[in-house]
């Protein structure tokens, strides 16, 4: 109740949901950093197709995952900024020669979204405010709750 329709709250709720997020991301996580380091040290593209191959199927299905449960999730910064990556990551295909700064700015941007305050990662540009469970009319209620414990008998 009061909840954002098709937000994660209000959307579709994936079985052990957590669980695949977390083991999807740390496969994501050591396959990026094997291609990466791959292309730091120079060894062959070759010898790197089963790493970006992970690469792409652990980033594709994180996605999935996330669009699964709300499609709003395009419209939130978290969102944006996973399809900020993925433009930097085919700008690769233009600009191979400079790949490994490419990729270490994808690395960079990973980490700020991903540690950055969830009222920042949860914003909608599309809604232009804060998406989750605390809806504006929740909070006003909270508030109004908050003065009343405050000020007994100013109503």
């Amino acid at each position: 109740m009061g909840r954002e329709p098709g937000s994660a709250e209000h959307g579709r709720r994936v079985p052990y949901g957590r669980a695949w997020n977390v083991g999807l991301r740390t496969l994501h996580l050591m396959a990026f950093g094997a291609l990466l380091g791959g292309h730091v040290f120079g060894v062959e593209p070759e010898r790197l197709l089963s790493a970006l191959g992970l690469t792409v199927a652990t980033g594709a299905s994180l996605v999935a995952l996330e669009l699964y449960q709300s499609l709003q999730w395009l419209v939130l910064v978290k969102g944006l900024v996973v399809l900020a990556k993925l433009g930097l990551l085919a700008s690769v295909l233009l600009f191979w020669e400079a790949r490994v700064p490419l990729l270490l700015a994808v690395v960079a941007l990973a980490s700020v979204g991903a540690h950055m305050p969830a009222r920042f990662r949860n914003y909608s540009v599309l809604h232009r405010r804060v998406l989750g469970s605390e809806t504006p009319a929740r909070l006003a209620a909270l508030l109004a709750l908050a003065i009343a414990v405050a000020h007994p008998g100013h109503s």
